[in-house]
C-alpha cells in the first residue's frame, strides 16, 4: 500500500525526492493512517483544485485497501 501511494505521487510531483510516506499503526477501529509529505511547492499539485486530486488519491487507495481487507486513510501534510 505504501508503494502504491508513492507511485501514484511521484508521477504528479517535479521533486520526486520530497515524497515521503509513513504509516500509522491501527487504532481502535483498525483504521491504518497514511501520511504523506511532498514538498512545499508540489502541495497544490497533489491537492489539485478543489481537492480533487486528494479525493481521487484517497479512493484508489481505499478500493487497493478493500481488496486486501484493510481499512486505511490517507492524510497529506
Amino acid at each position: 500500500m505504501e508503494e502504491l501511494l508513492k507511485t501514484i505521487v511521484t508521477d504528479l510531483v517535479e521533486d520526486k525526492t520530497a515524497v515521503e510516506v509513513s504509516v500509522d499503526e491501527p487504532n481502535d477501529e483498525g483504521v491504518i493512517v497514511y501520511h504523506l509529505h511532498v514538498a512545499q511547492d508540489d502541495m497544490g499539485r497533489v491537492i489539485g483544485k478543489q481537492g480533487r486530486i486528494a479525493k481521487a488519491i484517497r479512493v484508489v487507495m481505499r478500493a487497493a485497501a478493500s481488496k486486501l481487507g484493510q481499512k486505511i486513510m490517507v492524510e497529506i501534510d
